[in-house]
């Protein structure tokens, strides 16, 4: 009895003095996987929300001008600028370090159900899904 009422002391000690993945958290800015853009991730409501905050080619190499939402099946919302484009909708926390809702694709102009979780401190797994098909990507911390 006392050999059990050791171990379990030890077990214990060991998981109140572990860190907590709790603690982390997604906000902050994120480098994409292609490292094209950077996200910035904030609180927002219960969930998180992200937009767009760096375009590693922000200007339209047709126009010249800034990049607009162009692929946007939307004609009002083709002509939002990328810079500060939102997301995320409705990112919802599922668990700990984990969120869903939906995430916006510039680059087709549609919108997928997503998971966005933490992998790591500077690691976020973000995958967007349409029926039973789903792909992701890793991004990484752009900085502290």
């Amino acid at each position: 009895m006392t050999f059990r009422f050791a171990a379990l002391t030890v077990i214990l000690a060991a998981l109140i003095s572990a860190p907590s993945v709790h603690a982390q958290s997604a906000d902050g800015t994120w480098l994409t996987q292609a490292g094209d853009a950077r996200v910035k991730i904030s609180k927002c409501g219960g969930g998180i929300c992200g937009h767009i905050v760096w375009l590693r080619e922000p200007m339209d190499s047709a126009t010249g001008q800034p990049a607009t939402d162009s692929k946007n099946p939307n004609p009002a919302l083709a002509r939002r600028p990328m810079i500060g484009l939102p997301l995320f909708s409705g990112m919802e926390p599922a668990g700990p370090n984990k969120w869903s809702g939906q995430i916006y694709n510039a680059d087709d102009g549609s919108t997928y159900a997503s998971n966005i979780s933490l992998t790591g401190a500077d690691a976020l797994r973000v995958e967007g899904c349409v029926g039973a098909l789903c792909g992701g990507e890793t991004w990484t911390r752009a900085g502290r």
